[in-house]
């Protein structure tokens, strides 16, 4: 498969997937491999819904979310409010300017897979000036917790940033995983200084994407790497959340509330029109209950819808 397919079909799903499996109430820990076709397009979105005062809003129906595209209204063909297992990469820093924070990041992401559902596939990068698969050779997705504890602590504090390379990594490796879902967590400072990939073409691939991206910001008041507007930007992009916890408690606190965040997202799904206006399309999803004042929903923003070419 050339690059060009491979970002496509980070985007690309096949819908009766999908319903099938809620609809026969297939289990969600032992999901079957699915074709991608070109000609069939599914958005799925996550969806978070709080509530006024800051909390979770669950049960809610359907009938209570309506998305546009472009301003357009789209027609929700999928919908789930239970816990359904997802993809997740864990993207730790681990250049020299997070060395100071390693023993507080281990612990923190431990706490987030310990808070995850018992059936997520996950899978650990640790990152400096290059990136490196933490799980073994062989394995490209574990649910099991002290396998996934030594794929955190494999990585050495030392070198550079890459970043950018990290998250493009880390999109291509969660196209390979079998859960419908996906989501990249994001623990570094923000800094970038030895990528191969610029900004610019990390960014495209994130709004190809439809993965959720969680970024948490670390760094020190005088910490000259550190850039929170790109953790703010990947997090708004996608309908994540970006986060930078002072100490190491609110660090652990953290990670415990972006595994419950997931576990308690709404799953969206449309079909897009192929003639909507263009490649970038703008989501904006809409939620209302009867005697529920104040629910606010956050997903992502927008995504790059591309022609399927035949071919491919």
């Amino acid at each position: 498969m050339n690059r060009r397919a491979a970002i496509r079909n980070l985007m690309v799903a096949a819908a009766g997937s999908f319903l099938s499996r809620r609809l026969k109430g297939i289990a969600p820990d032992d999901p079957p491999d699915y074709v991608i076709r070109s000609d069939v397009r599914l958005v799925l979105l996550d969806v978070s819904v709080k509530d006024r005062d800051g909390g979770w809003a669950a049960g809610l129906s359907k009938e209570n979310f309506r998305i546009d595209e472009n301003g357009a209204r789209q027609d929700i063909t999928v919908f789930a409010d239970n816990d359904i297992p997802v993809t997740v990469g864990i993207l730790a820093d681990n250049s020299r300017s997070m060395g100071p924070k390693r023993i507080e990041v281990f612990s923190a992401a431990s706490a987030f897979i310990e808070g995850s559902n018992p059936h997520d596939e996950i899978f650990v990068l640790n990152f400096n000036e290059t990136v490196k698969r933490g799980l073994p050779e062989q394995v490209l997705f574990s649910d099991d917790i002290q396998q996934l504890r030594a794929a955190l602590s494999a990585g050495v504090s030392e070198g550079r940033t890459a970043l950018n390379d990290a998250i493009v990594d880390g999109l291509q490796q969660l196209q390979q995983g079998k859960r419908d879902k996906k989501t990249l967590i994001v623990i570094s400072d923000g800094g970038d200084n030895a990528s191969q990939h610029n900004r610019r073409e990390m960014l495209d691939l994130v709004e190809r994407s439809l993965a959720t991206i969680y970024a948490i910001g670390l760094f020190d008041t005088g910490d000259q790497d550190r850039d929170p507007g790109i953790l703010r930007k990947l997090a708004s992009i996608t309908g994540g959340q970006a986060y930078f916890p002072e100490s190491a408690e609110d660090l652990t606190e953290t990670c415990k509330n972006i595994a419950k965040d997931i576990r308690t997202r709404y799953t969206v799904g449309y079909s897009p029109a192929a003639s909507n206006g263009g490649s970038l399309r703008r989501i904006r999803v809409h939620v209302s209950s009867p005697g529920r004042m104040g629910l606010m929903a956050r997903t992502r923003q927008s995504y790059r819808y591309e022609q399927a070419n035949q071919n491919e």
